[in-house]
């Protein structure tokens, strides 16, 4: 066996596991493609002691501190694939090399579908955004949007007015009843039921939206709700069962992170309905359920 644990997805989850293994001195492989979900961000928030980071600092600072660890290896490339083997795993990668593990950790994340608007793309992570606890605070109260393409705009268009004055752009996905009228009435949102055709200003700043009927709604942020998908499909390889969250599927797992599969765990945004780089950036479960079971086997 090449490894005790191999940990395929090297952003905040897959790093923290990685941390706890090689501080129990297993032997880890830690995979990462280099591109992380939160790559698109300039800076971190909300992160305890990390606050205005680049995530991309934040990650070569863990980096730099699991090269410490000698039974801690750190190997860029993407893993494509990964079948039962005797005694545990075999993980294929993109390059034709392979690795042997006892168990595998899925710290692969999840991949954002965004919406087809000019415009949108280019300020995604910067004006465009998915959480206002990360980004709300850098817009300084101006006025921001909410774009719909649920019924779960709902909740963007209650929660964001702490951030700033906003307008909720129904977008032709949901017409809100009587009793949510009344509820964004009273947190002050605005709502608008005539679908947006265009993201405006320079990029990625954004200045206003325009709408299909000529007329132009001023916003410095645009917080949008987007369909997400595990960013990799070795869970699904593997056999592991998935949920359906708010936002897309993700990999069913136990109290100890493991999944359907004996062996195999999963962890960070991955093994959750609700994302967040925060509580990926927590993960020590999914690293001490891999480590517990090969203590019990």
């Amino acid at each position: 066996m090449d490894f005790d644990i191999v940990i395929v997805g090297g952003s905040f989850a897959g790093q923290s596991a990685a941390l706890q293994l090689g501080r129990a001195r297993r032997r880890v492989l830690l995979i990462d493609s280099g591109k992380p979900r939160n790559r698109f961000a300039r800076t971190s928030h909300g992160f305890l002691g990390q606050d205005g980071q680049p995530p991309s600092a934040i990650m070569a600072t863990a980096a730099g501190q699991l090269a410490r660890y000698e039974t801690v290896e750190q190997r860029e490339g993407q893993a494509v694939d990964a079948v039962a083997a005797e005694q545990g795993f075999r993980i294929s990668l993109a390059d034709g090399n392979e690795a042997a593990a006892g168990r595998i950790i899925l710290a692969t994340g999840v991949r954002d579908h965004l919406p087809q608007l000019p415009g949108l793309e280019e300020r995604w992570g910067i004006s465009v955004l998915h959480c206002p606890y990360c980004h709300g605070y850098e817009l300084n109260q101006r006025p921001v949007g909410v774009l719909a393409s649920s019924e779960l705009a709902m909740h963007h268009a209650l929660l964001v007015p702490d951030w700033g004055p906003t307008t909720l752009f129904t977008h032709n996905a949901f017409t809100p009843t009587p009793e949510q009228e009344a509820a964004l009435a009273a947190r002050g949102t605005k709502i608008e039921r005539t679908p947006v055709v265009e993201l405006l200003g320079k990029s990625p700043a954004l200045e206003a939206v325009r709408l299909a009927d000529g007329r132009t709604v001023g916003v410095a942020g645009l917080f949008i709700a987007p369909r997400t998908e595990p960013a990799s499909d070795l869970a699904e390889r593997l056999g592991c069962a998935f949920g359906d969250g708010p936002s897309g599927p993700f990999i069913i797992a136990d109290r100890m992170q493991q999944t359907s599969v004996p062996g195999v765990f999963a962890a960070g945004d991955a093994a959750s309905a609700m994302a967040n780089a925060t509580a990926a950036a927590a993960e020590v479960m999914a690293a001490a359920g891999a480590h517990h079971s090969l203590i019990r086997h």
